[in-house]
């Protein structure tokens, strides 16, 4: 079974700055991680390959800097890992996110199983796995919860709902959207780490891709832009209400009717 894990590198910290021009994140000089939804599909595709065989390898879509990532995925047990790199790709919204990941995909090879995250902890959409297996013509899961069997080319899952869990057969080849329920991950290795080498993390470009028209990628592929982006604005105002419980209330009431709340 080879399985493609896709991973990305989000920030490590929530006090991030938005550029106020572009409307996207400014990722220079922030320290940053691998976004953790990721971690439970690169265990979910760890445990799938030490129960039916076959091998695991990551792809991510950013700077180079987005290598670290790539680097601690084999870590964990990846062969090897793909970053998609360019600035043609910079400020894509998850349309265009989704369609360059499944054309460096393309690019990539063949797999029976892509696993995503259920989503980023910087852009918490949960679109973009879905996307990618609509651009790759793949049967696709999401909120899997477990993997339960694959037999007779076909993978048999648990999915869990808003008000209920099911289980779902899935064709193979065919792309999962696991869930933080599913597992808890392994630690990276540092003995490992000792031993990655160039060999096993390969860059791919714009160039690379057999679509070449520009348009279809980065903030020129993307289907919404932002238009104006600025910092919530703070209230600290205070209003304190005394007396027993009818003076309260009558406060309160006062309160809301002179805001002309009601």
């Amino acid at each position: 079974m080879n399985i493609l894990v896709c991973i990305k590198q989000v920030p490590g910290s929530s006090n991030v700055e938005v550029d106020p021009v572009t409307g996207v994140l400014k990722r220079d000089g922030v320290a940053s991680k691998m976004n953790p939804y990721d971690l439970y599909g690169l265990e979910t595709a760890m445990e799938l390959v030490e129960r039916f065989g076959g091998s695991v390898k990551t792809v991510t879509m950013g700077p180079p800097q987005a290598k670290s990532v790539v680097v601690e995925s084999i870590c964990m047990g990846a062969e090897s890992g793909t970053i998609l790199s360019d600035r043609k790709f910079a400020g894509a919204d998850v349309l265009a996110t989704a369609y360059t990941i499944s054309q460096g995909i393309r690019k990539v090879g063949d797999f029976d199983v892509i696993i995503c995250g259920k989503q980023t902890t910087d852009g918490d959409t949960a679109q973009v796995g879905a996307e990618v297996a609509e651009y790759l013509g793949l049967p696709h899961v999401s909120n899997v919860l477990s993997v339960d069997d694959c037999k007779d080319g076909y993978l048999y899952v648990t999915v869990g709902l808003d008000e209920q869990v099911i289980r779902e057969r899935v064709k193979l080849p065919c792309l999962l959207c696991v869930d933080g329920d599913i597992n808890s991950p392994r630690l990276p290795s540092y003995k490992v780490k000792k031993t990655v080498t160039d060999e096993q993390i390969h860059f791919i470009s714009f160039a690379d891709f057999e679509d070449q028209n520009a348009n279809h990628y980065g903030l020129n592929g993307s289907a919404t832009q932002v238009e104006r982006i600025f910092p919530p604005e703070k209230n600290t105002e205070k209003h304190a209400i005394t007396g027993d419980e009818t003076q309260q209330a009558c406060g309160i009431f006062e309160l809301i009717k002179d805001r002309k709340l009601i």
